[in-house]
């Protein structure tokens, strides 16, 4: 499955993107509200999330797969956003502490390789969060939004996979509950529709967020393998 990159850049430049962003930036900080000193990946398209952290974290850096197609953005100054393969990522073994994982998983050509990999990157205390469309959300059923597009997970769907690929599921959350409106007076009311949602509808938000900690006692041996070489195809402008 390909995405454009375009779309999503468009999307978090709309009124109905910088609302989204806002209320999913808002749930993030609570349930991550310290990373002093910690490495943070995203990857997926995570730039307009990693902000809450650049700041503080020793290290951040965005991480967009190459199958999004994203060569057709126009080429500018070397930044932390960079792009590779999803299934082999370049970075070293146990290189982060905490990897956030949006507009990625749901758009995955290999959703366990890519898990995997997050593994692998992770280090051993490492926690992954990922964020995914609700399938039962509004915005799962709506293709003129990302959120639209791609494999939409329940939450018991997503935490049986990450159970599958070696992490401990520790807490979940869910965001967006507000529908996709485009009109910026309908948005003005997005506080009111979050409180509500969290309160009395949970099931219904637009997004699933499930934090879960990188399982080291999980792991079984395998036949050893060939390495493959990991490569970056391209580093991209800051701010995308």
């Amino acid at each position: 499955m390909s995405h454009e990159v375009h779309g999503l850049g468009d999307f978090y430049s709309s009124p109905a993107g910088q609302v989204a962003a806002r209320l999913l930036r808002r749930r993030l900080r609570t349930l991550w509200p310290d990373v002093r000193g910690q490495a943070v990946l995203g990857l997926g398209y995570a730039s307009p999330y990693l902000r809450l952290w650049r700041e503080e974290s020793a290290r951040c850096v965005c991480l967009v797969p190459s199958h999004m197609r994203p060569w057709r953005w126009p080429r500018k100054a070397p930044s932390r956003t960079a792009i590779a393969d999803e299934d082999s990522l370049p970075f070293p073994d146990l290189s982060f502490d905490r990897l956030l994982l949006v507009h990625g998983l749901e758009a995955a050509e290999n959703a366990r390789r890519l898990l995997r990999e997050a593994w692998r990157v992770l280090k051993d205390d490492g926690h992954l969060m990922v964020v995914v469309p609700n399938r039962l959300g509004v915005w799962a059923h709506r293709d003129n939004t990302p959120f639209g597009h791609g494999q939409p997970y329940s939450p018991g769907q997503l935490e049986a996979l990450l159970r599958r690929q070696m992490f401990r599921v520790e807490r979940r959350d869910a965001a967006l509950f507000i529908p996709p409106f485009h009109s910026r007076l309908l948005l003005r009311g997005a506080g009111v529709w979050e409180s509500l949602g969290q309160a009395i509808a949970p099931r219904f938000a637009g997004l699933t967020l499930v934090e879960a900690q990188k399982d080291i006692f999980a792991g079984v041996p395998v036949d050893v393998a060939k390495a493959r070489r990991r490569r970056v195809v391209v580093v991209a402008q800051e701010g995308i």
